[in-house]
């Protein structure tokens, strides 16, 4: 079988713009090691004619092609990072063969922010594929893909890797910065917390992964315990310094009132821990799956969130609750230095149960592709 996963590509394009053009290599790299896939190519959505320089390495080995140069060269599409062409997706629906739309966003959040805040989402024909495949954290809204798209709807694994992780800390290195967490020797004073430099990294452009939670949290928790909390970065916040709504919550922190609030840009994660932070608050509505939260526990950080997906690491707390988000942050603040080899060792079996080389991801990919290829086969039958 051989397979085409949509990739966008533009100028400037970097692949810690999101996850999503991580994900693609993720998934491309798995496919590749099934012995049904014989080949994995890239369809080009874009203006480029390479990927991001990141990705380079890791794209070695899939080809990078138009839509209409893939056309005889796929037997199944995967609609991924960017939009096909409706025509395109026509034709060859038509000589057979099968379009898989791999819904990573949130989808109700993408229906319907756009309209309510008039932005501009991205929305092809709702039947236009023979599948969808959605990620856990998605699973609520299955019944509601399958009513907007007229197709089945199919839950897939969760995949990461720390590649590109590993290959931006070498960066950061020859630049005489380190990526991880660095632990303090203990205080022969047992009562004094570790002061945390805490990074609020959500991008704060969707009420589903927004800033607001976490900064309440960090101001809780500096006010229950000033030497907590030694700074707080809002990463993402830079375009919204002067909204009314936004200056309204932050000058109500303590922590801004005695000037511990840093407002940034966008950075991408290794660059900004290894010099400027080593802690992380983070919040979300019904978006389980970050991989923000795999960076930080990767690099070791104090995690500091409300994924039910991860409870069993990093430092969880429950829905919006503010006080409970604070407790978690000063027990890291105190015991998470003492408690760290158990922490990256929790880590270490989240990390290999998501791995693209997991053999349980490895079966499920395979099951779904050949359900799609069966309907080939029956297609070429006649069924």
């Amino acid at each position: 079988m051989r397979v085409g996963i949509s990739v966008l590509t533009h100028e400037g394009q970097s692949i810690w713009e999101n996850g999503l053009g991580q994900n693609v290599f993720f998934l491309a790299e798995l496919l590749r090691s099934l012995p049904s896939v014989s080949q994995v190519l890239l369809i080009n959505c874009g203006d480029r004619t390479n990927v991001p320089h990141e990705a380079e390495a890791l794209a070695h080995g899939f080809p990078l092609m138009t839509a209409r140069a893939a056309t005889d060269q796929v037997d199944v599409v995967i609609e991924m990072s960017g939009g096909l062409d409706l025509e395109w997706v026509d034709y060859i629906r038509a000589l057979g063969k099968k379009v898989v739309f791999m819904c990573c966003g949130q989808p109700y959040v993408g229906l319907i922010e756009p309209s309510i805040f008039e932005r501009r989402g991205f929305f092809s024909r709702a039947e236009r594929c023979d599948e969808i495949w959605v990620l856990e954290k998605d699973r609520a809204f299955i019944p509601m893909l399958r009513s907007l798209h007229r197709c089945p709807v199919f839950e897939v694994p969760y995949l990461w890797d720390p590649v590109f992780l590993d290959a931006r800390a070498k960066q950061v290195e020859q630049s005489g910065h380190t990526f991880g967490y660095v632990r303090r020797p203990r205080q022969t004073d047992g009562n004094l917390p570790r002061g945390l430099k805490v990074a609020i990294l959500e991008p704060n452009i969707s009420v589903n992964k927004c800033f607001a939670v976490p900064a309440l949290i960090c101001d809780e928790a500096y006010r229950k315990n000033s030497s907590a909390i030694e700074r707080l970065s809002i990463l993402n916040s830079v375009h919204m310094a002067e909204h009314p709504t936004f200056t309204f919550l932050t000058r109500s922190l303590r922590l801004h009132e005695n000037q511990k609030v840093h407002f940034d840009a966008r950075h991408d994660f290794v660059g900004y821990m290894s010099q400027h932070a080593d802690a992380v608050v983070s919040h979300q509505w019904c978006n389980d799956q970050n991989y923000l939260y795999l960076d930080a526990l990767y690099g070791g950080y104090p995690l500091v969130h409300n994924s039910p997906w991860l409870q069993e690491a990093g430092y969880f707390y429950e829905g919006s609750n503010v006080n409970e988000g604070a407790a978690m942050l000063l027990f890291a603040a105190y015991e998470h230095d003492a408690g760290h080899e158990g922490y990256m060792r929790r880590s270490r079996a989240l990390f290999a149960r998501l791995s693209p080389y997991d053999a349980g991801n490895r079966a499920e990919y395979a099951q779904r592709l050949l359900h799609v290829g069966r309907q080939n086969l029956a297609r070429a039958a006649g069924f």
